[in-house]
Order: C-alpha cells, then structure tokens, then sequence
C-alpha cells in the first residue's frame, strides 16, 4: 500500500458519484450512490486489513503542500480507522433506508449523503489544522439541507437550529487554531499534539475547542439542537447523524484537547464530569416520558455519549478504551434504532408511541429486530453496548466512584425507558385495524437490519478486534497526559485527575500496557517510540 493514495481516493470516490447524481434520473441516482458506497466499503476493509497494528502510530500518509502553511495531508492512527469503518459500513445502509422512502428530489438527496460521507472520512483523515476545520465545518451544509429539504413539518426550524448551534462553537474554535499556528509554527496536527502550549494559554485554548466539541457530542447542557435535528430528519439522516457525526465531538477530544492541552483538560476534568453525570441522569429521565419515538432515541444518544465523555475524562486506559468501544457501539445501535423507528414510520407515517401495540403479532420479525436493538442499547453482554459501558465504568470508578455510581443510575434508567418503549409498540392487545394491517418486514429490510446485528455482536463478543487498532494510540495520549502529571510521588485524589492519570492510566491494559510507563515523568516519550 506504500505510495498508494487510498485516503485521497475515499475522499474522492463519493465526489466524484455526487457530481454524478445531480445529472442522472432518479433510479440511476440510487444505484450510483449505492455503488459508491459500497466501493468505499471496499476500500475501507482493504485499509482495516493492511493497517498495521503495533506499526507507525500514523499510517498512509500522504502530504502534497498547496500554499502557504496549507498542505493536503492525510493519515490515521487506529482510532481514526475505526471511526472510518463505521462511516463506511453505515453508508450503504443509509442509501438503502432511503431506497423507497425518499422520492422528491431523489439526485440531490443522494448527492447530499455521498458528500456527507466524503467529509466525514476527511475530518477523520486530516493531518493539516485548517484542513480539518474545512472538512469539520463542511459537514454542516449537507447536512442541513438533508434536514432542510427532506424532513419533517418543522424542518426549517430544526435545521436552522442545527446550523447555528454547531456554527457558533465552531467560530470560537477557528480562532484558538489561528493563534496555535502563530505560536507553534506549524499547522501539522501529529506535531501540535506533542506541542506544549503554555498552561494559562491552555486553559482558553480548550474553553475555545470544548465550545465546539460540546456541542457537536452533544453534551448538557448544549444537546437542544438534537431532539429536533432527529424527528425532523428523514430516517436515513438521522442514522448518520447519531451513528457518525455526533461522533466527531468525542474525536476532537481525543485528537485536540486531551493530548493538545493535558493540562487544562486535568483542570477542566470536574466540569466536563459534572456535565456528563448531569447528563445521564436528566436526559434518561426525559426518555422516559416521551411520547415520540424519535424523540425517545435522541435523548437517549445524549445519555450514551456521556459515557464517553466520562470514559475520557478519566484519564485512564479503561475510560479512554471505553469511551472509543461506546461511540463506536451507539453508532450501530442507534443507528439501527432509528432504522427500526423509520421501518414502521413508512407504513403508518406517524412516531407516536401510543398509536402502535401489538406488533409482535403481525410483524414477528421486526420485533425480534427490534428487541435485538433494545437489549444492545441497555447494554445486555453479549452485545458491543456491555463492553463499552463496562470499560467506561471501570475507568471512571479507577477516578471516582461517585461518578461510576452516578454513570450506573444512568444504565438502570436506560433500561426502564427502553423495555418501556419496546413493550407499548410490540406488545399489548392488536386492536388498532390499521396497526394490525401493517406487513413484516421485506427482504430489503431484513438485508439492511442483518449487518447491524452481526456487527453488534462481533463487537460484544470479540472486542479485541477493536481494542487491538487503538492500544498503541491510547497509549500514547497517556504518556501525553502524563507528562503534564506532577511528579510520581503526588497521590492521586479526585482532586488532582492528571495524578490519577499517572498512577492508574497505564498500568491496567494489556498488550502495550507497560509501555507507557507508571507514572514516571521520564519513561512516556521513550515508551511511545516503544509502541509505536
């Protein structure tokens, strides 16, 4: 693969179809995006296969310089490939979700998710500061139009909110990078990671990222613009929203704050643990009410992502593991949940809990699907949401235990409103005439329903597969962390998260565990080489 611009041609692949859409007819539209989607596929499993584990920390690099300080460059470490599979596996199912329910302007819908799935891979592919901001920023437009033009009766509404909400923190986030490059000298993101920053300038250059990272996760109390984003996108929209895009909040953490500012992200832990458990608790107890499906599954994805946000903030490798396997587990999981939600949507057109019931009677099939979807997103073991929310609480109990009491209050809720949903749509008397007309599922939708299950469960009982790509990298934020730590001999407190950091953050993995050292300040940098 050495010299073979595999990144550059994702990127390009769905471009290149998108153009292509805008002039052809509608049935050729579905069938060039579907294409699309699924030569990314390809190519997305042909970098799984020859990314080496244990290698380079970045692979496949390519770098041509434009002008000035602005380069195009591209590669990935095992975090960024892994968020790259799961675009590239939801892609396809999006398009074939869309199949039959979309057909107004069908070439510019197609266009609108191909360019959507070629940004995506960029933001996760940048290895140039402003270049990521493009691609990060980019991602709005079609997005917004996607709402915009093919949602629900309030779609303006949402799609401005949508648009405005994640614009505002971006702006913020524009300028902390303009100064960073003026300070450092660089825009090349791998060095402005091992670039010490000074402490005071950390503190507003995080306050400065976290704007746009809070809001794009989202986390509380910044998640309004989410619930109305989802009932007012189409199915297929918001799969890619919960399954991809929330998911670059947690990457701008992992990629920006933490290894970028180790300082301020130590004394900024308790803000963003008080968030997230506040969190956990007010958006599950708000999904327990809803009347709207939809509606039910967005605070719900507020709920799950502040097990990532904890997980990271715990500064150890049990939280940071946890919090990648949890995005990557409720991309697939929500995801499917709003597939499911959309499934029975195009056959009575309405969300309302309270219009269905007794549809495991007539649709067997769905309800086991549906059932499948229920038990992964309460994390049932077994399944890719135990793992993630295992790790996640293991590391935040390493850091606090009243965080990990408070982070479990949050599973529990997550069951009750869960197996509430479940039982008022698939149990109950079939007494509605148009519910009871309903059909099962069709071939199409067992087929884009499948994938999503075998997926789930090679997560839940293989997680190795997964841990494995991104070991060395977590490895490598920790060192980062903890050379800002104090010196070895301060004891870690709930109060003092970066020695909690030294002290629990490498010494419980496997694999590569040792390699990032115990805490001792001198060992991280030669341990990275190590691992990398």
């Amino acid at each position: 693969m050495n010299g073979f611009p595999i990144l550059t041609l994702m990127i390009a692949v769905p471009l290149l179809a998108a153009l292509g859409c805008l002039f052809t007819s509608a049935s050729n539209a579905r069938v060039i995006a579907l294409l699309a989607t699924f030569v990314n596929l390809a190519l997305g499993i042909l970098l799984w296969v020859n990314f080496d584990i244990g290698g380079a920390q970045w692979q496949f690099v390519e770098r041509a310089d434009l002008f000035g300080r602005f380069a195009w460059a591209l590669g990935i470490d095992g975090i960024a490939l892994l968020l790259i599979m799961l675009s590239v596996f939801l892609m396809p199912i999006c398009i074939g979700v869309s199949w039959e329910a979309v057909q107004k302007r069908v070439p510019e819908y197609m266009a609108a998710f191909l360019l959507v799935e070629a940004l995506m891979i960029g933001v996760f592919t940048a290895q140039d500061l402003f270049l990521f901001y493009i691609f990060f920023e980019a991602g709005l437009i079609p997005m917004y139009l996607i709402i915009g033009i093919w949602g629900g009766a309030d779609r303006i509404y949402a799609s401005y909110k949508f648009f405005l909400y994640t614009l505002l923190g971006s702006v913020l986030m524009l300028i902390a990078m303009l100064w960073m490059v003026n300070v450092a000298g660089t825009t090349d993101i791998p060095t402005l990671m091992a670039y010490d920053f000074p402490a005071e300038a950390q503190t507003w250059l995080w306050l400065a990222f976290f704007a746009s990272f809070a809001v794009k996760m989202p986390m509380w109390p910044f998640h309004t613009w989410l619930p109305d984003a989802h009932v007012q996108a189409p199915t297929a929209g918001s799969v890619i929203l919960a399954g991809v895009l929330l998911k670059m909040g947690g990457y701008g953490f992992i990629r920006f704050s933490l290894p970028m500012f180790p300082e301020a992200s130590a004394q900024f832990m308790w803000l963003v643990m008080g968030l997230s458990m506040i969190a956990v608790v007010v958006t599950s107890l708000i999904a327990l009410v809803q009347s709207d499906m939809k509606k039910l599954i967005a605070y719900s994805s507020v709920a799950h992502m502040a097990f990532v946000t904890i997980g990271l903030f715990a500064f150890n490798r049990q939280g940071i593991e946890g919090a990648m396997l949890v995005m990557l587990s409720h991309g697939l999981v929500s995801g499917a949940l709003f597939a499911c939600v959309g499934v029975i949507y195009d056959r009575l057109h309405t969300r309302e809990i309270a219009r269905y019931g007794g549809l495991s009677d007539n649709m067997p099939k769905y309800a086991i699907f549906f059932l499948f979807f229920t038990m992964a997103s309460i994390g049932l073991p077994g399944t890719s949401g135990f793992v993630g929310e295992f790790l996640s609480l293991v590391g935040a109990y390493e850091a606090n235990s009243w965080v990990a009491f408070v982070a479990t209050t949050g599973i529990i809720l997550g069951a009750a409103y869960m197996l509430y949903l479940y039982r008022r749509v698939a149990y109950g008397p079939l007494d509605k005439p148009d519910v009871a007309a309903m059909p099962d599922l069709s071939l199409r939708e067992i087929s884009l329903l499948t994938p999503l299950v075998a997926a789930a469960l090679w997560m839940g009982v293989y997680p190795e597969s997964f841990l494995a790509p991104m070991r060395p990298d977590v490895t490598a934020l920790l060192a980062r962390i903890e050379r800002a730590a104090p010196p070895s001999d301060a004891q870690p407190t709930p109060g003092n998260p970066a020695a909690a950091a030294a002290a629990h953050g490498s010494g419980h993995g496997s694999g590569h565990g040792e390699a990032a050292g115990h805490g001792e300040t001198e060992q991280p940098a030669a341990a990275h080489g190590e691992a990398h």
